[in-house]
């Protein structure tokens, strides 16, 4: 009966099955069969819960230590918020039964991984000694050495006293300490271990050159490699790494050239690190001349370079080419990145083509992966689709609420954007400063003056976030373009920082609009103190000069641009035709098709004015 019994616990595959079983052994009096209960207890905590695998222990009236140690195996990893026990509570049942079965080694190797709190660990570790283990066993002294590193602090300093005590180390004891010294910046201390060692092994030697880097040491780090007695992969991968995230790539160019066979790891480090200084050409270069030793990762260094050096055109025919290769899948990052390029272009129906590869390939929404979607449609005119996504995220984080109210706002939906801001904080989700921002850019864009200065004093008094130069912006553009200049010219005089040209051009375009002569002559002063050789600015102030009749100050300030070189920066306009984005300045002459553009236009403005002579004709 029993291997029957047996048979059936070893294809159990949903609860029922399992409750079926475990009622058999109850009937045919084998609860007490040590070799069924560590699989019972074992299949209880993956199919049903920790709690039942518990019961299943505590119904037993004589469990082997085998059994105790196969629970307390199942709560490492374990969430422990979603159970009412823990392993400590299988160890103290096992106590309470006054030991009929006593803890060996193991009990406390797998007790020890359960658990990264200090407090804990000194327990168990007082627990260790009372047992009469000492640290005599380096499986049990190993694993006190794991807790208090990943403590820190004052765990480092006990697991010191741990090794020393120890007597008898191997390796892994060894390899820890030094990492632990590592991790907590004890440079000296690390070094010190690893010179005494009585032998290393190739993740000593990395493991060590690793630190080294993290560090900061970097000429150490390459004396350490110089003396290895053999090198593996990882070997150079290491200290590639760390010249790169030390920003030395001239030295990890060369590491890197020595390298007798160079891992995919090291090439996409290498690529990734050209993209880092914006060389674009030895990125593109390195990616074409790995081949068909691209993975994931280089396709998304690769893809991420061009995204962040703004040649969002280049990142979507990149991704295109990784689409018909086929080799390699797109992941989370690839698709945030390309959806960046789609934003950043306005490029909806790439956007589109993108979220149904997503749909099609059920690729999981995460939060990051859904506040991308969100942006790229809100940012290529699609509000409705925003919406969609944001409503089927079911992890919702502060970037994926900004990030909505943000584009309701951008697209005039602004009592709608602060519908969403008040349904955030009833959820609990707790603004912070970059969501103050959206939501009273939200209050400018709909002129929503008595919101915008209930929400402004909401995040001061009921929040307590200092307002940044952003928040006082929106502030003094929302009271400026109301009408309301004098308290714009408070709000901008009571600040506790120094207005930025951007809040003196929010004036200036409030002079213009309101007619404000005074304010002007005010605004005007501080802008030229503030920022002399701002293009925008000045033709605003030369403009409005001009439009209020002071025809001296508008030469003045035209010939003082002239006389410096102050140009304005022309508009840009976009539009996509099939598969290419193409975009136009003012006066452009770089298209390959102006010619025909411009003809084109010359055409249309003949029509216009064809137009307007006709209709003045007619209300002659």
């Amino acid at each position: 009966m029993e291997h029957k019994i047996l048979h059936f616990l070893h294809n159990c595959k949903t609860i029922n099955h399992l409750k079926q079983t475990h009622l058999q052994i109850l009937i045919n009096n084998l609860k007490d069969n040590n070799f069924l209960l560590q699989t019972l207890i074992t299949l209880s905590s993956n199919l049903i819960s920790l709690d039942y695998a518990f019961n299943v222990l505590q119904t037993s009236n004589s469990p082997h230590i085998i059994a105790y140690n196969t629970l307390i195996k199942c709560f490492i990893g374990s969430h422990t918020n979603l159970t009412t026990h823990n392993a400590m509570s299988v160890y103290k049942e096992m106590k309470k039964r006054e030991f009929v079965v006593f803890p060996n080694s193991f009990t406390f190797t797998f007790l020890l991984k359960c658990f990264d709190s200090l407090d804990v660990g000194r327990m168990i570790h007082g627990e260790v000694l009372k047992m009469g283990f000492d640290v005599s066993s380096v499986f049990v002294g190993n694993m006190l050495l794991n807790l208090y590193g990943k403590c820190g602090g004052d765990g480092v300093e006990f697991a010191g006293k741990v090794f020393d005590e120890m007597p008898v180390r191997d390796i892994v004891s060894w390899n820890t300490m030094i990492g632990m010294y590592m991790d907590c910046g004890e440079v000296g201390q690390a070094v010190r271990l690893f010179e005494a060692m009585p032998e290393r092994s190739d993740v000593t030697w990395n493991s060590v050159i690793t630190g080294l880097a993290k560090n900061g040491k970097m000429e150490y780090a390459r004396s350490v490699f110089d003396k290895m007695p053999e090198r593996n992969e990882v070997s150079w991968n290491c200290l590639i790494s760390g010249y790169l995230k030390a920003g030395d790539l001239r030295n990890a160019e060369g590491l890197f050239n020595e390298m007798p066979v160079k891992s995919v790891v090291a090439c996409t480090a290498i690529l990734s690190g050209y993209a880092s200084v914006g060389d674009v050409e030895s990125a593109r270069k390195m990616f074409d001349w790995m081949g068909s030793k691209r993975n994931v990762v280089t396709w998304n260094a690769m893809i991420s370079c061009y995204v962040n050096k703004s040649m969002f055109d280049e990142a979507l025919s990149l991704f295109r080419l990784m689409s018909v290769d086929g080799r390699c899948k797109p992941d989370q990052i690839t698709l945030i990145s390309v959806l960046s390029a789609c934003a950043h272009l306005g490029s909806l129906e790439n956007g589109k083509w993108v979220s149904f590869y997503i749909n099609k390939n059920k690729i999981n929404l995460t939060t990051p992966l859904g506040n991308a979607l969100i942006d790229m449609f809100a940012k290529c005119g699609d509000i409705e689709s925003s919406k969609t996504v944001f409503n089927q995220m079911s992890n919702k984080c502060i970037i994926t609420w900004t990030t909505m109210v943000s584009s309701l706002a951008v697209h005039g939906m602004c009592k709608e954007a602060l519908a969403l801001f008040n349904t955030m904080c009833v959820h609990g989700t707790k603004p912070d400063d970059v969501m103050f921002i959206a939501v009273l850019s939200a209050c400018n864009h709909g002129g929503l003056v008595n919101e915008g200065k209930t929400l402004f004093n909401q995040m001061v008094h009921n929040y307590g976030i200092k307002p940044q130069i952003e928040h006082y912006g929106c502030m003094i553009d929302l009271l400026a373009r109301s009408g309301d200049l004098d308290e714009a010219i408070r709000l901008t005089e009571s600040m506790d920082m120094e207005p930025n040209a951007v809040i003196w051009g929010t004036l200036i375009g409030a002079c213009k609009l309101h007619g404000n002569r005074k304010l002007f002559e005010y605004v005007t002063k501080k802008v030229l103190v503030q920022e002399p050789s701002n293009a925008s600015y000045l033709t605003s102030i030369t403009n409005l000069s001009s439009s209020i009749g002071r025809w001296q100050d508008a030469l003045r300030f035209r010939r003082e641009m002239r006389e410096e070189g102050i140009e304005k920066v022309p508009g840009c306009s976009s539009i996509q035709i099939g598969d290419n984005v193409h975009e136009f300045v003012a006066r452009d002459t770089r298209h390959m098709h102006r010619s025909d553009i411009y003809e084109v236009l010359e055409s249309l403005n003949g029509h216009l004015w064809l137009q307007s002579d006709f209709e003045g004709w007619c209300m002659g």
